[in-house]
């Protein structure tokens, strides 16, 4: 399903990093960075819950607004039952909605912030999301003590924390219109290899997206995935090409790649992932690329594997799922 939004426009955003985040190629574009990831806390979801608060505060202080006039925030994170955005969330003291998509939970956010603001149900939303490398270790590759070797095909959670703001008064960027993810079954089962586990629903998601906004790749002067990672990048331009007849080449690239520099920093493997991996690309560089009008339009697809340990173990396929934003400059 998609929707175009008339009156929705992205106002502000406030990021919040990890040491690995911060030496990466995207460090100016931060606002707050960390050198360790404890974060002055003494457990690792501690400090997940802190990274978010912060970048929730930071945002209230960047835009300008008080917390009386936001009617409404929007989070989701990894951890069970999303705590995270739940502690982080509850000073605000505002209607709250927690979601999960996985790594594509900021989309999932925007598409129903943006819905909620273009049927005049509410005026100003937040949305928000994070992801800690450790919590996530620890909840899904429990015990990290083990130090077990990991292939190159497995990404590396993001640690961060972004807060962005939505609103119908008009501003430099546009959320124009989106696309809702199905759930897809590619019959993966590895998870060591999200790349793969994800590219059928990014790919799935794109074509609708192009098919029934009457689109061209051509249109959007960058297309952005989520967190596919280098090798899953691959699989879906050839997915693409093979099954849709579609060239991604010319204007597409991948969060989880653009990141870290994987070169420099080998512990990532594959690239970035987590909630937070393609938030900490769109809402910062990309957005203010779009802020600046060196680029004109760009298609978000924030991609997200639908999954506990406990079906891994019992050898269930990983099921998938991508959402899709289109942001635009304003004129």
């Amino acid at each position: 399903m998609s929707l175009k939004f008339k009156n929705v426009y992205l106002q502000e955003s406030a990021s919040v990093v990890g040491p690995y985040e911060a030496e990466g190629p995207l460090k100016k574009y931060f606002d707050k960075k960390y050198s360790d990831l404890y974060f002055g806390t003494n457990s690792w979801e501690k400090a997940e819950v802190k990274l978010l608060k912060e970048s929730l505060e930071l945002l209230l202080k960047k835009s300008g607004i008080n917390k009386e006039k936001i009617d409404l925030v929007i989070a989701g994170d990894l951890l069970n039952q999303i705590t995270a955005s739940s502690y982080a969330g509850s000073p605000l003291n505002t209607p709250f909605l927690g979601v999960y998509s996985a790594c594509a939970t900021s989309l999932e956010a925007m598409l129903l912030a943006a819905t909620f603001i273009d049927c005049k149900r509410e005026k100003n939303v937040v949305i928000a999301t994070s992801s800690h490398n450790m919590s996530s270790e620890k909840q899904f590759r429990n015990p990290t003590e083990y130090g077990a070797p990991k292939p190159m095909s497995a990404t590396f959670t993001a640690t961060g924390g972004v807060s962005v703001l939505l609103s119908d008064e008009k501003s430099k960027v546009k959320v124009e219109s989106g696309t809702i993810g199905r759930i897809v079954d590619y019959n993966q089962k590895d998870p060591f290899h999200m790349g793969a586990v994800m590219a059928g629903a990014a790919a799935d998601t794109i074509y609708r997206h192009l098919t029934e906004m009457n689109r061209k790749v051509s249109d959007y002067d960058l297309i952005l995935t989520g967190d596919l990672g280098k090798y899953g990048k691959e699989i879906l331009i050839d997915f693409m090409n093979e099954e849709y007849n579609i060239d991604l080449t010319k204007n597409y690239n991948d969060c989880g790649v653009i990141l870290y520099d994987t070169d420099r920093q080998k512990e990532v493997q594959a690239g970035g992932s987590g909630p937070v991996c393609s938030a900490l690309v769109n809402f910062t560089m990309v957005l203010d690329k779009l802020k600046k009008k060196e680029l004109k339009r760009v298609l978000l697809v924030a991609t997200g594997a639908l999954f506990s340990p406990t079906f891994v173990y019992q050898k269930e396929n990983i099921l998938s799922i991508a959402h899709a934003i289109s942001l635009e400059a304003v004129e």
